[in-house]
């Protein structure tokens, strides 16, 4: 009696080669992302550092005469950069449930409130009674905020191109949303620095 030969389908013979593709190529891209993020911590660990350095050494800090900082403008400001994290994860929740129209509804209104810190950062400028170069209080403050500033603008365009990329038919689903998921990262990310920042210039 012969033995008789059960031939693979095509289907399976693909199913087979996407399996081994995908373990031969493993996606690193998030830890791509966390790696950059980790870099950029030890830059504005750098800051802080250097900072608090100043904060101990100097006869007085700030030197006598810079003008006091005003609290309620940049309270306001706090409030709205650490609310739109928890604007922006109603986001990636969206997304989970196959949901493209609350991802795009929820990203906006983060980009938005984005909008509105940066522009009351640069309101603030407007208003200081001094500059970067009246003292060394006054050239950390605009070096730490303006960096820090720089970091929201990037994340303000990561934003918008998630929803740029979101009216592709398809683009994002429950099951491939990685630029979501940077983007919300990031975004955290810069958030947990802000309040190190107020806490150091505006509070300490």
């Amino acid at each position: 009696m012969q033995g008789s030969t059960v031939n693979p389908s095509q289907e399976e013979l693909q199913y087979a080669e996407t399996a081994t593709t995908e373990q031969e190529h493993e996606d690193h891209r998030m830890f791509g992302v966390v790696l950059f993020l980790v870099a950029e911590s030890m830059i504005f660990f750098g800051l802080f550092s250097a900072y608090l350095i100043y904060y101990f050494v100097m006869p007085e800090w700030p030197p006598e005469g810079t003008p006091e900082l005003e609290l309620l403008l940049p309270g306001v400001n706090s409030l709205i950069l650490i609310s739109s994290s928890f604007v922006m994860h109603r986001g990636q929740t969206a997304i989970k449930n196959d949901d493209v129209s609350g991802l795009r509804f929820w990203f906006t209104l983060t980009a938005i409130m984005g909008a509105i810190f940066l522009g009351g950062q640069v309101y603030e400028y407007s208003t200081l009674e001094f500059g970067l170069t009246t003292n060394l209080f006054a050239s950390c403050f605009y070096v730490l905020t303006g960096f820090h500033g720089m970091h929201v603008t990037l994340g303000l365009f990561l934003i918008l191109f998630v929803l740029l990329r979101s009216r592709r038919d398809n683009h994002y689903s429950s099951e491939s949303h990685f630029g979501v998921e940077a983007s919300e990262l990031y975004w955290h990310f810069v958030d947990v620095v802000w309040i190190i920042l107020f806490g150091l210039v505006y509070l300490l």
